[in-house]
């Protein structure tokens, strides 16, 4: 076998194998997930309750949420977080809504924190659904704020695709996932293999509220210009972005402009 057909069929079987463990293994790459014993007890300052759902589709899970109450609810948040920790750190969030006059409510995803079953895109919509149910046996729908951050952009954007609500809210959100994975893999082909596209540029296209974006000029982990790209697609509809020149993708709370621009959407 000539020197040339051995390079050849070994770059083929390292690039299969690329492919394979991108495929079998992406939940490793994309989800940095906080277990949580089932007796552990949170501390927050503000008043809130654990909530239980029990799901069966995409698979048999029960869905652990955190619901904070502020005095006089304007409404709810339906906060979905990020792709790492848990409701142990995410639930520090919900202070700066409570004080802005909304309730809270802020699910942990399959295999986060108290959560169980198994996570799969499927599975991540229908617990987005599951908690909305939820809420409309307490809130009108009117009353019903959605809000995404990170990889809970993704589902936000699909959830406020499906059901009425009063707006969306996108906190460094993607043009889709798997836009996101072709830049960091753009030698493989991502369309075929990626198993959470997360396409939220599509979502949005049946959303009727207004939407919101907040992006980082200098975001690390989602390009600026992935959420631009997003607000682009949204041509003719109801879309308002609000850039932080020096924002990242972790640190847009310590901003003021973040907090101007959350202040209006919400009061």
């Amino acid at each position: 076998m000539s020197f040339i057909l051995k390079f050849f069929l070994g770059a083929a079987v390292i690039y299969l194998a690329l492919c394979l463990v991108l495929y079998f293994f992406q939940e490793k790459v994309i989800f940095f997930p906080q277990k949580l014993p089932q007796d552990y007890q949170f501390t927050f300052r503000n008043k809130f309750e654990e909530v239980f759902l029990e799901s069966n589709e995409a698979g048999r899970a029960r869905i652990h949420a955190l619901h904070f109450f502020s005095v006089q609810p304007k409404g709810v948040i339906l906060y979905f977080h990020g792709n790492a920790g848990s409701l142990a750190g995410w639930g520090q969030v919900a202070g700066a809504f409570t004080k802005l006059g909304y309730d809270v409510f802020m699910p942990d995803y399959r295999g986060y924190g108290k959560s169980t079953g198994k996570i799969s895109q499927a599975a991540l919509f229908s617990d987005a659904r599951l908690c909305y149910a939820y809420l409309k046996q307490k809130y009108a729908a009117r009353d019903i704020v959605i809000y995404g951050r990170s990889i809970g952009t993704g589902i936000a954007a699909y959830l406020a695709s499906q059901i009425p609500h009063r707006f969306l809210i996108l906190e460094t959100p993607f043009y889709s996932l798997a836009q996101i994975a072709r830049s960091y893999f753009p030698f493989l082909p991502v369309n075929q293999l990626i198993r959470y596209p997360l396409e939220s540029y599509q979502y949005l296209q049946a959303v009727e509220t207004p939407v919101y974006i907040f992006h980082g000029l200098q975001d690390e982990i989602v390009a600026y210009a992935s959420g631009k790209k997003l607000e682009e697609s949204l041509d003719g509809k109801n879309v308002e972005m609000i850039t932080i020149p020096h924002g990242g993708h972790n640190n847009l709370g310590q901003f003021e402009k973040y907090w101007e621009g959350l202040k209006k959407i919400l009061e």
